[in-house]
């Protein structure tokens, strides 16, 4: 079996610890997220559509730390108020920075934490404080791949 084999990126991705729920993309900055079930990456555009760059062409928010802060506000709250394209379950953003994160066949490297701001409050009273703690207001990095992201796709960190 060679390192190429189908069998061996089979085994790795039902071994992986993660997997990614949901995307979307803002089409103009401050604008809706919009879903998508796919999108093309590129470490020279970003995400297709989206309207993030720069240093940040990618965000990830975690699925368990945005349960945590529907629990500390005590209400459910739509993901997608915080503005992220990725949302991911279980993989654990806090202290990521510098580490790469592999989804579906694109590497992303996480550059740092994504700090919530008084925004946050304007869409939903009290999200800036419950965000604060634990990176819970996720990640953001840059694609290191292109290809595609999928909903469904594997996520695991890279040695």
């Amino acid at each position: 079996m060679s390192a190429d084999d189908p069998a061996i990126d089979h085994h790795r991705a039902a071994a992986a610890p993660g997997s990614l729920e949901a995307i979307w993309i803002k089409r103009v900055r401050r604008g809706p997220m919009d879903p998508r079930d796919s999108v093309a990456a590129d470490p020279s555009g970003g995400l297709e559509g989206n309207a993030q760059s720069g240093r940040r062409q990618v965000t990830l928010l975690s699925a368990e730390a945005w349960e945590q802060v529907e629990h500390d506000l005590g209400r459910s709250v739509d993901p997608r108020t915080r503005r992220a394209n990725l949302f991911v379950r279980g993989i654990d953003l806090e202290d990521s920075r510098g580490k790469t994160l592999r989804i579906g066949g694109c590497r992303i490297e996480i550059l740092g934490e994504t700090r919530p701001c008084r925004i946050m409050d304007d869409a939903e009273p009290g999200l800036e404080q419950a965000l604060d703690p634990d990176w819970r207001g996720g990640v953001y990095g840059r694609l290191l791949d292109a290809g595609r992201l999928s909903v469904g796709d594997p996520i695991d960190w890279v040695d």
